[in-house]
């Protein structure tokens, strides 16, 4: 393990004013996004979609890192120039999820667990071969008012990843961590803070157990927020330090970066949260993005899946991406979708 490598790598996509785009969508993800703009999930169609995102001139400011999938790892330009290599080229470092989906935890009813461990030291060596540099590993936490998760459901999801970020910085690449409490049901917000500080103290307990270099990885959290059928939501700063307060808690100050899933935040709402934060001044890690809905959901809208809106969807990115970084630095306002 290359613990000056890991390092530069975890800091480099966290570097001012950078995040992350997921654009990891797996088959029967892509599939429903392009069902949106009636267009067929074809091998050749994701792979223009990706190329679309990866060719956008002037994203690089933004943009650290992109988390790709198995196939899109292996995707080249129409020019024949591999999609990792395209991006490293860009200064942007290319990235991969590993995780293979969930199933449910036996003998935990509403709970589930992340599978996708066994011939995972394999992978990482095929896809380190391939340039990828750092990967992702989802957890997914459902809750609801009382019952879910149980303790036994949050321990193997955070076992699983401490296990997943062993691997990962043993075969030389960051781990990025992602213990998602989804934003579904109707409990509130400080249900959610309750469950995601649980959540985060497990995880980082079983990191440390597993020995992952804390300052070799990254963190992608959910924000604390109400379930999206609560009667009451709540305000965009009140998310905000509720957020804050629960991964100064729990995130070692070690850890170089935050970077937030939207976890189907509309763009705006992520991006607000996101401002926030960075507003409420310098905190113990670089407080960043790892967006996709949030970032590729106006770019799906322009593109339509016609030619002649390349430049439109490229543009829709740009501004996505332009608008979070300054929401890494605390700048961005509501006026600014209109002006930008």
């Amino acid at each position: 393990m290359n613990i000056d490598a890991l390092k530069s790598v975890a800091n480099a996509i966290v570097a001012k004013q950078k995040g992350v785009l997921a654009a990891d969508e797996s088959s029967p993800t892509i599939k429903k996004r392009f069902d949106s703009i009636q267009l067929e999930s074809t091998e050749e169609n994701r792979r223009r979609y990706r190329e679309i995102l990866f060719t956008a001139d002037g994203t690089e400011r933004t943009l650290g890192g992109v988390i790709l999938f198995d196939e899109t790892l292996r995707q080249s330009t129409r020019d024949g120039v591999p999609f990792p290599t395209l991006l490293a080229g860009r200064g942007i470092i290319p990235g991969i999820k590993v995780d293979q989906g969930t199933k449910a935890l036996a003998l935990h009813p509403g709970n589930k667990v992340t599978v996708g461990l066994d011939g995972l030291a394999e992978r990482l060596a095929e896809y380190r071969q391939l340039g990828a540099q750092f990967a992702k590993w989802r957890a997914v936490i459902e809750i609801d008012e009382r019952d879910i998760p149980s303790p036994f459901g949050i321990h193997a999801n955070a076992h699983a990843l401490a296990r997943y970020a062993a691997l990962c910085q043993e075969a030389g690449l960051v781990p990025i961590v992602e213990p998602e409490v989804l934003m579904d049901g109707a409990h509130g917000i400080e249900r959610c803070e309750a469950v995601t500080a649980q959540v985060l103290q497990a995880v980082f307990a079983e990191l440390d157990a597993h020995r992952v270099l804390f300052e070799g990885m990254l963190l992608k959290p959910n924000m604390v927020i109400a379930g999206k059928k609560c009667a009451r939501q709540a305000g965009v700063q009140e998310v905000a330090e509720a957020t804050l307060r629960c991964l100064r808690r729990y995130v070692p100050a070690a850890v170089p970066g935050i970077v937030f899933l939207s976890g189907g935040q509309s763009e705006e709402d992520a991006t607000d949260h996101l401002n926030a934060m960075n507003a409420m001044g310098a905190q113990p890690w670089q407080v960043s993005f790892s967006y996709g809905r949030a970032l590729q959901a106006p770019v799906l809208a322009a593109w339509k899946g016609q030619e002649g809106n390349v430049a439109a969807a490229q543009q829709a990115l740009l501004k996505r991406c332009h608008l979070n970084g300054l929401a890494r630095e605390g700048k961005y306002s509501r006026s600014m979708e209109a002006a930008t």
